[in-house]
């Protein structure tokens, strides 16, 4: 299958733009705006002003929701009456919310909810672009009160019926969109290092995948040497060792006392079809050294094959765009951490920086709500 066409050169903002591409809208909205933003609905865990929201929907999501407690005996949802009322002096609008209906209040209580409403999603053919056959993953992602807080989960017999982890719930994954949840990966980057005559370090070369044109999504782009979602559960580094093996044919006895962690980046994507993933990605780093024999090849057939690049092969690809949205910047990270990338050479190091390390204005997604029900 042929890949992605080629873009002319952009530069890193551009590309790492592409990724990080939505802020929510001002409030109030202002005077010159021409076009009024969609309003995005908070949800919540909980109908109090305490509660911590895990998503943002969009209002095709919020009057679904309502017509699943019309239709359901038990309904389980929560929502803030409509409401006009303009702030005298900010002169903005008070905000509604969903929530889970009281009495959905621990993480078992709130997963059955949710397998129940995306199941049946999928099987009436809702969202099918997000949710039908074709896109469904099968796996569960871990939804935090905090998504900067502990990644914990309830591994102790009963403790999913107690309210008490950081952990809230766990939903599937190709939903994440609909619902506007903080999702969590691993990307690892995996190369060799290249030595010049005197023994000193010259260069990197960096495997690279290319996607099977059976993916889901993004089919035929370049990915990142490892990558893959943090499924409801598995720790960070044992993820890792997961998709190394599955995706890269890499054995754990390679991975797991050689791969090094070396931070994260965070960015908030909205999709062509306006669905919102803020993403929290967990970078590692894994060098190949020529005695292991090691190299990675394709395994579970989301990836078509491996190619070992010049580093300025990979800059190549990343300023024309073939590579996966949320891949590109996590090498702009390699270039930066390996001194590549430096204030020197470019003249919007700065933003670049700061911007791979977003936070989704997560302090703003609760703000001004109306709390009437």
């Amino acid at each position: 299958m042929p890949g992605p066409t080629p873009t002319a050169p952009q530069s890193f903002l551009q590309i790492l733009a592409n990724c990080d591409n939505f802020r929510l809208p001002s409030n109030p909205i202002p005077a010159s705006a021409s076009v009024e933003p969609e309003p995005l609905v908070p949800w919540l865990l909980f109908p109090t002003p305490t509660s911590p929201a895990v998503g943002l929907l969009r209002p095709e999501i919020v009057a679904q929701l309502r017509a699943e407690n019309t239709a359901s005996s038990s309904p389980a949802w929560q929502f803030s009456s409509p409401s006009s009322d303009r702030d005298a002096t900010s002169g903005s609008h008070a905000r509604g919310w969903v929530s889970f209906a009281q009495g959905i209040d621990t993480p078992a209580a709130r997963s059955r909810v949710m397998k129940e409403l995306c199941e049946r999603w999928r099987d009436t053919g809702l969202w099918p672009d997000e949710v039908g056959p074709r896109k469904w993953r099968g796996e569960l992602y871990p939804v935090y009160r905090n998504p900067f807080g502990p990644r914990d989960y309830p591994h102790v017999e009963g403790e999913e019926d107690k309210d008490e982890l950081n952990y809230a719930f766990a939903m599937e994954r190709a939903a994440s969109g609909l619902f506007g949840i903080v999702t969590f990966g691993v990307h690892m980057t995996v190369y060799e290092e290249v030595r010049g005559p005197d023994g000193e370090l010259a260069d990197y070369n960096v495997w690279v995948p290319r996607r099977a044109a059976t993916k889901q999504t993004w089919p035929g782009h370049l990915d990142n040497s490892v990558a893959g979602g943090l499924e409801a559960g598995l720790g960070v580094l044992d993820c890792v060792v997961k998709e190394s093996g599955e995706e890269a044919s890499i054995p754990p006895e390679v991975v797991r006392p050689n791969a090094k962690a070396t931070g994260i980046i965070s960015y908030f994507f909205r999709t062509s079809q306006g669905w919102l993933q803020p993403e929290i990605e967990y970078v590692y780093d894994l060098c190949l050294r020529p005695e292991w024999g090691v190299k990675p090849q394709p395994l579970d057939g989301e990836v078509e094959s491996f190619e070992l690049l010049p580093l300025a092969k990979v800059v190549e690809h990343i300023r024309s765009g073939v590579f996966k949205y949320n891949c590109a910047p996590v090498l702009i990270d390699f270039l930066v951490r390996k001194g590549i990338l430096t204030p020197e050479n470019e003249p919007d190091y700065q933003e670049i920086v700061t911007r791979l390390h977003g936070r989704f204005e997560h302090d703003r997604w609760t703000a001004g709500l109306h709390w009437k029900y």
